[in-house]
């Protein structure tokens, strides 16, 4: 559940910076601003990981982590995924964001063993 949780906040945070994007894309901003925008895309997205993460551990009164303790999972699989797709072009990015990003939190879960305590039995 905590994964899906912080899938929302990604997109939700992935949908703020399109917007951000979209409206510096139409008043013509220079390619400065565009390519600091595009560099950005895996750090927003990776905040609203590590937001949702953070938030679903509040709920359940869980010993938190700092957030730039959980930032650096969510963001290294942002980045890379970010990384490996941008040549197929940079619109594509967001798949490999999201598929990398969603990777590295289950993994951090697993690592941490903390599914363990959300599981069904």
């Amino acid at each position: 559940m905590q994964v899906f949780v912080s899938l929302v906040f990604a997109g939700f945070f992935y949908v703020l910076w399109m917007a951000v994007t979209i409206i510096a894309f139409k008043s013509d901003s220079g390619k400065i601003i565009m390519g600091l925008l595009w560099i950005i895309a895996p750090l927003a997205t990776a905040a609203g990981f590590t937001i949702g993460i953070w938030l679903f551990d509040l709920a359940l009164k869980r010993s938190g982590q700092k957030f730039f303790d959980i930032y650096k999972w969510p963001l290294t699989g942002c980045a890379v995924g970010a990384i490996i797709v941008a040549p197929f072009g940079p619109m594509l990015i967001v798949f490999g964001m999201f598929g990398l990003g969603t990777l590295s939190v289950i993994l951090r879960e697993v690592k941490s063993g903390k599914y363990r305590e959300t599981s069904v039995s």
